[in-house]
């Protein structure tokens, strides 16, 4: 344990550049859903990776965008807190798309830290080595980035070369978290994430933002496990859209999370789901608060 060393590493950047996807990449487990829409994230996700003689704890939050009401608030404000008290910083950016606006107003945030920033060119597998440096050339005259490193969380490739270079980052020495230990996110977020992550990647562009799914009920009935999902939606408009012609979609939607679940448990699961509606319920603080967001200032 000489050699050993831990810390805390923030992932930011805009919204589907693959932040989530890298997260699960790193840890050989599913942590944070993936879907291409925004918003997927909706609080800061710690995994923890454990390699020899390393612990690193990430935390992957929100993707940062102009907020539309009381959650978009929240989500940006969770983003920016997690550039606080951590070892570095990796901003994370899909290398096949030009910096934006979002990318610069993200790194005109990182010139008022003194925390490391490097930066990560995902999606390197849509691009050759001529296309790859183009989008190094792009990047790096717009900051001081400590470390530019290209990879691709899909596809694996490059990510032992980054959790190599963060260890160089890390300043503790003690070790935070037992080694079967992946997540300190509860079970039942988790749960009610599978579930979340279904809808986004089946039903339309319109019901994403307008969906969370919070798990109520978790029971260990030996042989079973029983699990009570709630879908809440923000307008009756949308049951009929997450529901199906003759509970086709809801049925798809339980058998594609039940599988997650069972995975995950290593168990059978007996999953029950429950369309509820809560008018505007992103913009009420007293449903968020009761969903788990909370601090909206």
């Amino acid at each position: 344990m000489s050699n050993f060393k831990s810390g805390f590493v923030s992932i930011i950047g805009r919204t589907n550049v693959g932040k989530s996807t890298l997260i699960n990449s790193l840890a050989h487990e599913k942590i944070a859903i993936t879907a291409n829409k925004s918003q997927t994230t909706r609080t800061a996700i710690r995994a923890i990776i454990n390699r020899e003689n390393s612990q690193i704890i990430f935390i992957d939050t929100p993707g940062i965008h102009k907020p539309q009401d009381k959650l978009g608030k929240y989500l940006n404000k969770q983003s920016y807190e997690s550039l606080e008290d951590v070892d570095a910083i990796l901003f994370v950016v899909d290398a096949t798309s030009i910096p934006g606006k979002g990318d610069k107003f993200i790194i005109e945030t990182f010139k008022n830290i003194e925390t490391p920033v490097i930066l990560v060119l995902n999606k390197i597998d849509k691009l050759n080595d001529e296309g790859i440096l183009r989008a190094i050339n792009a990047y790096k005259d717009l900051y001081n980035f400590s470390d530019i490193i290209p990879i691709s969380a899909l596809k694996d490739d490059n990510t032992k070369r980054l959790i190599k270079i963060l260890k160089g980052y890390l300043t503790d020495e003690i070790k935070y978290y037992d080694d079967g230990t992946f997540t300190n996110t509860s079970l039942q977020f988790m749960l009610g994430e599978f579930v979340r992550e279904k809808i986004l990647n089946l039903t339309n562009e319109e019901v994403p933002h307008s969906v969370t799914c919070v798990a109520t009920h978790l029971q260990d009935k030996g042989n079973i496990i029983e699990v009570y999902v709630d879908i809440i939606i923000d307008r009756n408009s949308l049951k009929k859209i997450i529901i199906g012609s003759g509970g086709s979609m809801l049925k798809q939607i339980g058998s594609l999370a039940r599988k997650d679940m069972e995975d995950l448990l290593g168990k059978q699961v007996y999953l029950e789901l429950y369309v509820k509606t809560i008018k505007n319920w992103r913009d009420k603080e007293r449903y968020l608060s009761e969903l788990g967001f909370k601090d909206f200032e």
